[in-house]
């Protein structure tokens, strides 16, 4: 049960850690309804943060359900995703979907930032190599 605990660690919880994913997000996910920013950080562990606006979900309910399936599916897929500052927006047209479809384009989506954010490590490796051999 401990590997899928959400503790504090594991929040973004200041205005300070949103903006810095805002300005400096590296990593880009997108999908119709979700779109996910992310930034390098010098932790041992992911931390996550989300953005649901009353002008996308108008009812609290739809915004507290979608909630907290982002944070479900993070809980669960934390331990595979790389130690990334994540911020997950919704979009329009969240509230039709069910919670079934919802955990599948999450699921996706968190696959996705993985494998950009392992490219994106791969490049990194690739200029560093490059310049010690200059």
């Amino acid at each position: 049960m401990g590997q899928y605990a959400f503790p504090r660690q594991c929040r973004l919880l200041q205005a300070g850690d949103y903006r810095v994913v805002f300005n400096k997000a590296d990593i880009r996910v997108s999908h119709r309804h979700f779109l996910i920013l992310a930034t390098d950080t010098g932790l041992s562990h992911p931390r996550v943060g989300l953005v649901f606006s009353k002008k996308n979900l108008k009812l609290s309910v739809q915004r507290n359900r979608i909630k907290r399936l982002v944070r479900e599916t993070f809980r669960v897929q934390q331990s595979t995703l790389p130690e990334l500052d994540i911020v997950v927006l919704g979009r329009r047209g969240l509230d039709t979907l069910d919670n079934r479809d919802v955990i599948l384009i999450l699921d996706r989506l968190w696959q996705r930032l993985c494998q950009e954010a392992k490219r994106r490590q791969a490049a990194k490796s690739d200029v560093q190599t490059t310049q010690r051999q200059d």
